[in-house]
């Protein structure tokens, strides 16, 4: 459906729709988990930048775009951030503009076919470097990447053992260029078909020649979740009479979720005899998740904490990528006012320092992250170079308890363990907690936010190296080249263009009288 230019002409209008267009991508995350709408969900907002009279107003689209794609993705925060939440979209949407921009270089009018052959890889890599400026923690790190939608393609995640989600964000991109080429520049369908048809190769290549994880082995480990319980005391009990029945099930390790325990256990001796008495009950050593302010150093620290039979083991984890305002308030003294008007953090949680790998016996070595920290593909990615055999994520999401922020988070444990080659397992406090095999696939079911209960997996074990763990974020890196190409390409043609410039013109002098001057008289 093609919009009559003068509807387009109003800026307010133009505004609202690349907003809109922005916001479509937000279907194919979970909950709705569309996620063949990935391959298409950007073409309505590439046809509107190119479109734009200037390339401002396209850069105006990309901002627009951003702001609508930025606050869909992340609408569950709305509940808690309130009008700061339009406030980070705004600033994040930023990102987009020059994207935008690109947008409309490449694609505007009747391209020829060099143009979008050029476009084909250009966008896809702009796209990228917004995905990786946005990934930094104290921008919030990289949720809704557009690679992750693809979580349960069993293609994509071959994919994501080559090149990450990284790879994946690129190609989705790249199919959403010629999609709009296709329909809006028919002399140029030739070059839009070749990137279908190089991106079908892509795919059945990594599909025939990645390796695949070589299962070595199984272990049985538990989840235990309580569901919403009011009271760090409450929640304690729900946790310590859950996993009593867990006893006689022959597992390898047991599993609670961030901040099950509300307190520090040197300054509750009782608490940690407690759990140490579930170890010896069901023959398994138990990974807590204290969220309390330390004994032994000062502030709040998230921490995971193993526990054996004779008590705290020594291994221990603090989080070291923390949530912004939901942990802790980037520069507090200017927006700290953010307090006043949602639910931000009060305090600043402290940071750990270094990740950690932790042996839970029977020659088992675990790699555990907290909450959000499993968005982030570099952390999973040096686990298992540093010798995880087992990813793990606490997490606690009882915050966006009735919003799709619990399935998008349980889904991003399918791409570390396809990423990396390691299975990974997602328990939370409240659902949803999830298990994935080494490949990405799905172990057992899922535990919904409805569930108070604890599930026992089956989790396959594997050896080797995927590429992605071997090499890192390689397509990003292409991506870099991609653009400071282009950049290098632009400023000679630049060069080239002032110096073949013709000169202007010089106006004739004039007499006095307002006459041309005539040589020679």
């Amino acid at each position: 459906m093609r919009l009559p230019g003068h509807w387009l002409a109003s800026p307010w209008r133009r505004g609202v729709l690349a907003a809109l267009s922005g916001a479509l991508p937000m279907l194919a995350f979970p909950a709705p988990s569309l996620w063949w709408f990935a391959y298409v969900a950007l073409v309505p907002w590439m046809l509107l930048a190119r479109s734009a009279p200037t390339g401002r107003r396209a850069a105006y689209d990309g901002w627009l775009g951003g702001l609508g794609f930025m606050l869909a993705v992340h609408h569950w925060l709305l509940p808690s951030l309130h009008v700061f939440t339009f406030v980070i979209a705004a600033l994040l949407g930023a990102l987009w503009a020059p994207w935008g921009w690109l947008v409309r270089r490449f694609l505007a009018g009747a391209p020829p076919a060099r143009r979008v052959v050029a476009a084909l890889v250009v966008l896809p890599s702009g796209w990228l470097m917004v995905e990786l400026v946005r990934s930094w923690q104290g921008l919030g790190g990289p949720w809704g990447l557009l690679g992750s939608s693809q979580w349960q393609v069993e293609p994509a995640l071959r994919l994501a053992s080559v090149g990450g989600v990284w790879l994946l964000s690129f190609l989705v991109v790249a199919v959403n260029v010629a999609v709009a080429v296709l329909v809006a520049v028919r002399r140029s369908r030739v070059p839009a078909v070749a990137g279908l048809v190089a991106t079908v190769v892509v795919t059945s290549a990594a599909w025939m020649w990645s390796p695949r994880p070589h299962v070595d082995g199984r272990v049985r480990i538990a989840v235990v979740q309580p569901g919403v319980i009011p009271g760090p005391d409450q929640r304690f009990a729900r946790e310590e009479a859950l996993t009593r029945e867990l006893a006689g099930q022959d597992l390898d390790l047991i599993v609670w979720g961030e901040s099950s325990v509300g307190f520090d256990l040197a300054d509750r001796p009782d608490l940690a005899n407690r759990i140490a008495a579930l170890s010896r009950e069901t023959g398994a050593d138990i990974l807590v998740n204290v969220d309390a302010r330390r004994s032994d150093r000062p502030g709040i620290y998230k921490s995971s904490v193993l526990i054996g039979p004779q008590g705290p083991t020594g291994e221990r984890y603090d989080k070291m990528r923390l949530v912004p305002f939901g942990e802790y308030v980037p520069f507090r003294t200017v927006l700290g006012w953010a307090t006043s008007v949602g639910k931000a953090a009060g305090e600043d949680r402290r940071r750990g320092t270094e990740q950690v790998v932790m042996n839970v016996g029977n020659g088992l070595k675990v790699g555990p992250m907290v909450c959000f920290e499993s968005a982030f593909p570099d952390m999973s990615r040096h686990l298992a170079r540093d010798g995880a055999q087992l990813l793990l994520a606490q997490s606690a999401t009882s915050t966006f308890q009735h919003s799709w922020a619990p399935e998008q988070h349980a889904s991003l444990a399918a791409l570390r363990a396809a990423e990396t080659g390691r299975p990974m397992v997602h328990a939370t406090l409240t659902g949803v907690s999830a298990v994935y095999g080494p490949s990405g696939e799905r172990i057992g079911s899922w535990l919904g936010t409805d569930a108070s209960t604890t599930a026992v997996y089956e989790v396959p074990l594997a050896d080797g190296v995927t590429p992605y763990a071997r090499f890192g974020e390689w397509p990003v890196y292409a991506a870099v080249l991609v653009l400071v190409a282009l950049g290098a390409i632009e400023g000679v043609r630049a060069v080239r263009f002032r110096r073949t410039a013709p000169e202007p013109h010089a106006r004739p002098a004039r007499t006095v009288r307002e006459s041309p001057a005539r040589h020679g008289r």
